[in-house]
């Protein structure tokens, strides 16, 4: 390569980073200000200064009580399960090279539901065992989906077909369950099926937030072997990336954040389909994805929320706002692929 080459694979580069530090940045910004105006906003409209001396641990008439039972819980699920989903669903996108290839679309999402509201419903427990199960029936329909696709060299697209039809079935289950379930049981199990931010407490938060410190890193660091398995089998091969034990490992990491955070909110509808291919566009094409994803999942969460909570006579939970955002793009994903002949 020459040094004019050299130079301008280099400018290139610079370009690109720059372009995506600054959208990254710009995120990072608006999910500061959308965080803020949840605390701040509701029934009642504090101050800024009220909500900080609340923060710090003062006791105000009133505004402890809204901001630290109501609002700060509700902030912090928005924040962690958007940021959880983004990153999830983006990482699926890459690793299987299609737009479809989000957790709600191909079943993990679904088999994490299925274990959450089996425990919930027919179990009859909560709190840390609903996150527990929940987390092992998204890793145990991950490996399955994963293991029923390896039908001797490993197929992407044969994955999704799979997963699709492991969706339907678990749907099925689900709906099975919900017919089982009292009556009393019923309302508050279809709120949280539709994905909701209503009831959360702070003790559903820790958990979350340790498992996202935990495998973000992990996620972040493998980013670079992900943009690798985007050029394929063969090539990621040659460039000395294990491309079954990196899988396996972005597998494994995604499917445990969706999974917790899916206990938490349940499985709000789309953010993970949704966030990678804005982040995506904003970022442009040649550097990670990841971080950028998850803020975008965190916007979404909190934008719908707010729309659902605010912008109408009667509220609707966040899922619902999500999927009336995602089901268009949906429709019009599949229609473009049919064109192209990529289904």
């Amino acid at each position: 390569m020459t040094d004019k080459s050299n130079k301008i694979v280099m400018n290139g580069f610079h370009k690109r980073k720059r372009r995506y530090v600054t959208v990254t940045c710009f995120l990072a910004i608006f999910v500061l200000i959308l965080c803020t105006i949840v605390l701040l906003y509701g029934n009642t409209i504090y101050s800024l200064s009220t909500i900080w001396r609340v923060l710090k641990g003062e006791n105000v008439k009133g505004a402890t009580f809204a901001v630290k039972s109501l609002r700060l819980p509700r902030m912090l699920a928005g924040l962690l399960c958007g940021f959880a989903f983004g990153m999830a669903g983006s990482t699926f996108q890459t690793m299987l090279r299609n737009p479809l290839a989000s957790p709600d679309i191909i079943g993990v999402t679904s088999g994490s539901s299925a274990a959450a509201i089996f425990a919930l419903i027919i179990l009859g427990l909560s709190g840390p065992s609903v996150s527990i199960a929940a987390v092992l029936g998204g890793t145990l329909t991950a490996f399955f989906i994963y293991l029923l696709s390896k039908g001797g060299k490993y197929n992407g697209g044969r994955l999704i077909l799979i997963g699709l039809g492991v969706q339907a079935m678990l749907t099925a289950l689900i709906n099975y369950f919900m017919l089982k379930a009292p009556q009393h049981d019923v309302p508050t199990a279809f709120r949280w099926l539709s994905g909701s931010l209503n009831g959360i407490s702070l003790s559903d938060i820790p958990m979350l937030a340790v498992v996202l410190l935990i495998f973000t890193p992990v996620i972040v660091m493998l980013g670079r072997h992900l943009q690798i398995l985007e050029l394929g089998e063969d090539s990621a091969t040659t460039l000395g990336v294990h491309a079954d034990r990196t899988r396996l490992l972005l597998i494994l990491s995604s499917v445990v954040c969706i999974a917790f955070a899916t206990a938490v909110a349940g499985p709000i509808a789309f953010v993970s389909f949704l966030s990678g291919p804005i982040a995506k566009t904003l970022v442009g094409a040649g550097m990670q994805n990841e971080l950028p994803s998850g803020l975008i999942g965190t916007c979404l969460v909190l934008l719908a929320d707010l729309i659902g909570q605010f912008a109408f006579t009667t509220r609707f939970p966040v899922g619902v706002i999500t999927g009336i955002l995602g089901a268009p793009y949906l429709i019009f994903l599949l229609i473009r692929m049919n064109k192209r002949g990529g289904m």
